[in-house]
């Protein structure tokens, strides 16, 4: 560990200036602070901040590091909330990788695009759509500003994975320096006269590098599968009495293996619009039911199953669930919309789905949710769970949340939760908290100016702070008593807590051959 000191005295600037040229070296304490905090935290601030434009910038900057011992945190979008691009080290160089914004190729006939890590999941979306591609796993909501590298390094769900899984599960190959400064290429783009277009040749290298947070190398190119776009999707939401209804619609919708994308909501984030019903919502579910039918007879008897079941059963619906399902044709996506509205009718009464069309109109959000809708502070926790064990999992948070419900009162802190499956085999839940306290560097850099000037403002709050980090710390506990696993590992999750004796010693030893100066990303997964 070193003390901090002034950036310009330390001998690595002046040589990360040559190598980049001063304006990609950011000094200004402004700039050091903000790309030092993430949504939720902050630590050490910065020596540096540097932005390479290729491969061999990167690999020099290793050098650099490993000559000058200083560590280095490789940072994406920066719309991510668990230390994981926050310097842990003093003196640390922020590598930003906004300038690798290319995508490099998009190839049609094998069916593989290759992109640089800055590129954002909208601009490669759009890049596709154009060309009626798009790749398996397309982006989480905040797809407006994360990029590819951030979503592979942390680990991202939303559009399509439903189907597809997280975002790793569908990378071919990617192009990685290691803490030594040597480059890698993975899977069959690493063979000789190969292209990217298989990941598995041998062991699964490519796999090492994802969800890693940046700890085993710093990856600058990433090559991915692509597959047809669908042009015909349709929504589909369903309105729950209990937490235990909605859990057991969405496993048995997860289970059909058909959505391409599905979220459930508790009432503090619905907000109870699904008990608003009138007789306009209700026409406007009839039609979206009789259109996603199989056929007229189909639609004749669901829209009259909605009429006598769906309004009264709205009075005390307090949890919701949205799905969005795409197929090669109209009758396709029908008919499998048409399949979980029979698996989901058991447990739910459906609504209009108002909700995932326009969450289909708009996959990428303006970065509104990082303060609450009443301009509070917002983080989130999340755990993934097998199926069987999500209820026990909830009883033992909801007693957390009773035991500390006084304190939360008293310090303005609230909770809500978000759900989702992935795949057909798991179940994400993820608990959030909003608290009464100040806006940070990272609000109002990341928060588009013209929202944030219409959000209350409030008061320093720093026992509120207290309180949602030992909340939160609590939370992981018992996502751990119940086995669960986390994505956005990055320097809170306890990865390396709790794992067998050779499976941690395994661990290390990787990082050991991969960064073997310990400079990348000190504290990433516990290493």
């Amino acid at each position: 560990m070193h003390a901090e000191v002034d950036p310009t005295t330390h001998p690595v600037v002046a040589r990360l200036q040559s190598l980049l040229g001063g304006d990609h070296v950011l000094l200004d304490a402004d700039d050091r602070e903000f790309y030092s905090t993430d949504v939720y935290n902050a630590d050490k601030i910065a020596l540096a901040v540097v932005r390479p434009g290729t491969t061999n910038d990167v690999a020099q900057i290793v050098h650099l590091a490993n000559e000058h011992n200083v560590p280095l945190v490789p940072r994406g979008g920066g719309a991510s909330y668990t230390d994981g691009y926050v310097p842990s080290e003093p003196n640390s160089i922020i590598i930003d990788t906004s300038r690798f914004d290319r995508i490099v190729e998009i190839n049609e006939r094998d069916m593989y695009v290759v992109v640089e890590v800055g590129v954002t999941w909208a601009a490669l979306n759009e890049a596709l759509a154009a060309k009626g591609l798009r790749t398996p796993f397309f982006g989480p909501f905040s797809g407006i500003a994360a990029t590819i590298g951030g979503a592979l390094s942390q680990g991202a769900v939303t559009w399509g994975t439903g189907v597809f899984g997280i975002s790793g599960e569908n990378v071919l190959g990617v192009e990685v320096v290691l803490g030594n400064g040597e480059v890698v290429r993975t899977g069959s783009w690493g063979a000789a006269n190969s292209v990217p277009f298989m990941r598995l040749y041998g062991p699964d290298l490519t796999g090492l590098f994802m969800s890693d947070a940046g700890a085993l190398g710093i990856k600058t190119s990433v090559a991915m599968r692509l597959m047809p776009r669908r042009a015909h999707v349709l929504g589909l939401s369903f309105g729950f009495k209990d937490f235990e209804s909605m859990a057991a619609g969405m496993e048995a919708a997860a289970r059909e293996g058909v959505n391409l994308t599905n979220f459930g909501l508790d009432p503090a984030l619905q907000q109870g619009q699904l008990g608003k019903a009138d007789v306009a919502t209700a026409m406007q579910a009839a039609k979206a039911v009789f259109r996603s039918s199989r056929g007229v007879f189909d639609g004749l008897t669901q829209v009259a199953k909605l009429g006598l079941a769906g309004r009264g059963f709205l009075k005390g619906a307090t949890f919701s669930a949205h799905w969005l399902v795409d197929g090669v044709d109209d009758q396709a996506t029908r008919s499998a919309v048409a399949r979980l509205r029979e698996v989901l009718q058991p447990h739910g009464a459906e609504v209009p789905p108002s909700v995932p069309t326009i969450a289909n109109a708009m996959p990428f959000m303006p970065l509104y949710n990082v303060r609450g809708p009443k301009g509070e502070r917002w983080v989130p926790v999340h755990g993934v769970l097998p199926f069987s064990r999500v209820l026990d999992f909830r009883k033992d948070l909801l007693a957390y949340y009773a035991t500390n419900s006084e304190r939360m009162t008293k310090h303005h802190v609230t909770y809500g939760a978000m759900f989702m499956t992935v795949s057909t085999n798991a179940f994400l839940y993820e608990p959030v908290f909003y608290w009464h306290d100040i806006e940070t560097i990272n609000h109002r850099r990341m928060i588009p100016a013209e929202y944030l000037a219409t959000l209350p403002k409030y008061a320093d709050n720093p026992e509120g702070r207290k309180l949602v980090a030992e909340m939160k710390r609590g939370i992981v506990d018992i996502f751990q008593k119940h086995g669960a696993v986390h994505m956005q590992i990055g320097k809170f999750y306890p990865y390396m807590r709790g794992r067998d004796p050779q499976t941690a010693r395994l661990m290390r030893d990787i990082k050991g051959l991969l960064d073997p100066h310990r400079h990348l990303n000190p504290g990433a997964l516990g290493l």
